[in-house]
């Protein structure tokens, strides 16, 4: 499995990568390697200011739902528009072409306190 060490993770599977207070966010490859085959990302949160945890939207894939949580609280700006067409990128590029959402961070220095790449290693071992 990949986990680079430039992006903080969650107990959820999410990822994030933080520039200034402009975070992106998708799966780990661990996530979208247990849920298989995607075929769909439902998010319909853009422009809504979430906290840390809550559900920002939901990935199909062939045999099931999963809820996607939002690792730290601010205001979604952007859903990545390549994937109303092509959700199987999250399954073939995760950390790339396969992102989620972008959105505004409320407290940048929350992302620090998320999992490094060894420590998330550690929770799917």
């Amino acid at each position: 499995m990949n986990f680079p060490a430039n992006l903080q993770y969650t107990k959820d599977h999410e990822w994030i990568q933080l520039d200034g207070n402009v975070a992106t966010i998708g799966i780990t490859d661990f996530a979208q390697h247990e849920l298989g085959d995607i075929v769909y990302i439902d998010i319909n949160t853009v422009g809504k200011a979430l906290g840390a945890e809550e559900v920002f939207g939901t990935v199909e894939a062939v045999k099931t739902v999963s809820d996607l949580f939002l690792p730290v609280a601010g205001t979604i700006t952007e859903v990545n528009p390549l994937l109303e067409k092509q959700p199987e990128l999250v399954n073939t590029d995760a950390y790339g072409d396969g992102w989620m959402v972008k959105m505004t961070v409320s407290n940048p220095a929350d992302v620090a306190a998320l999992m490094s790449s060894e420590a998330y290693a550690a929770l799917v071992g």
